[in-house]
């Protein structure tokens, strides 16, 4: 049986982006393997073994997200080293920067081909900082020779990837796909889950869901929360993360303690959606955001920032704001909260979501599949192109 080898820089990421790619290239035939690092997870044990339940053949490298982390990723590299010497991949499918930079180095060390890359979102993006043109540009580009398909997964990285002197060439794919059809099916008492939140039943309540870190831009929303005024409004903020505390803080500040609820990781993301009317997503940097397309897949009115990713689902959308505007997110608040368009926006993304939904993105990957590691050409339906 030939054997495909997945690598990035955690399990989680695999877990929660790439199981539906591991089935495909499970359904047609291959083994596959996965080199990334489970210490010191604060899910490791969740990760490996939900790998291990979907066939997934585990290896550990101490790779590191972080490309200060020399001396780890050094280590990490030798390592995969030595496991691409040890088995006959038939190719590697490489996740993640470092998980990119380190994959393609050590397949091209070893030569072992076809390499595959997925970038979630370059580091390089319109309005981004100098330093991140001259460091992750700079290294994409010189990775390239290395490269057999560059899968994007928006269009603004479509268009870089382009332009890189590619040993193969260029894919889009609209993001890893959303399960429409289960999202919007999953039933909630709408009352009963509001009580367990200690929300008001006839209260208006935006949600929002990332991790809590600067580029989220959760303290954003909450100023333009508190500076909107709304009367009987709540805002749900699920996640996790070291901006906790601080964002604690400033609730306080702005005494909105008592209307913003943070939630903390949660696993019925789902139904806190269904029992929520309008999602809020003020990120400064995305890729394709599985966040924004599950709370259309769920029915929601979504205000988003105007950025790479976004802009692709939200392509016509009203409730569009520059990601510095917080008097304009603050006006959209108050917009929907007064029904401003709303059904239209609804519809549009139901009809956007068409793209997006795990059947139709299946059918991209398995074009790519097919044609880098088989060589075998579309059959009309031009996915790849």
């Amino acid at each position: 049986m030939k054997k495909i080898l997945f690598v990035t820089h955690n399990g989680r990421f695999l877990v929660q982006f790439e199981l539906n790619d591991i089935r495909i290239l499970q359904d047609m035939g291959y083994e596959v393997h996965c080199a990334t690092n489970f210490k010191g997870e604060l899910m490791r044990v969740d990760a490996e073994q939900t790998l291990k339940e979907h066939g997934v053949i585990c290896h550990q490298i101490d790779i590191e997200r972080s490309p200060l982390k020399m001396w780890q990723n050094t280590r990490a590299y030798s390592q995969l080293k030595s496991l691409l010497r040890s088995e006959d991949f038939a190719g590697v499918h490489c996740h993640t920067p470092m998980g990119g930079v380190i994959g393609r180095l050590a397949a091209s060390a070893t030569h072992t081909a076809p390499v595959i890359y997925t970038a979630h979102g370059f580091h390089f993006y319109k309005g981004c900082p100098l330093k991140n043109r001259l460091i992750y540009q700079t290294a994409e580009t010189f990775l390239a020779r290395y490269t057999d398909a560059q899968i994007t997964i928006n269009q603004e990285d479509f268009a870089a990837a382009q332009k890189f002197p590619l040993r193969g060439k260029a894919y889009y794919v609209p993001g890893i796909g959303v399960d429409v059809k289960k999202i919007s099916s999953v039933q909630v008492d709408r009352a009963t889950k509001r009580a367990e939140l200690g929300i008001p039943q006839d209260a208006l309540v935006f949600i929002t869901v990332g991790e809590l870190i600067p580029r989220k831009n959760q303290e954003f929303l909450i100023r333009a929360f508190s500076n909107a005024n709304l009367t009987n409004a709540h805002l749900l903020i699920c996640g996790s993360g070291r901006e906790k505390e601080h964002l604690e803080q400033r609730m306080q500040e702005l005494k909105v303690a008592e209307k913003v609820h943070l939630l903390g990781f949660r696993r019925d993301v789902y139904e806190l959606l269904k029992c929520s009317d309008v999602f809020v997503f003020p990120s400064k940097q995305e890729g394709l955001p599985v966040a924004l397309m599950e709370a259309m897949a769920a029915g929601l009115p979504c205000i988003a920032s105007r950025i790479r990713g976004n802009v692709d689902l939200l392509k016509d959308s009203r409730y569009l704001f520059e990601p510095a505007d917080e008097n304009a997110l603050c006006q959209l608040l108050k917009d929907v909260a007064n029904g401003v368009q709303i059904e239209q926006e609804c519809a549009q993304n139901r009809e956007m979501l068409k793209r997006y939904d795990t059947e139709n993105v299946s059918e991209y990957m398995k074009c790519v599949y097919m044609e880098v590691l088989i060589g075998e050409k579309n059959d009309g339906r031009n996915r790849c192109e």
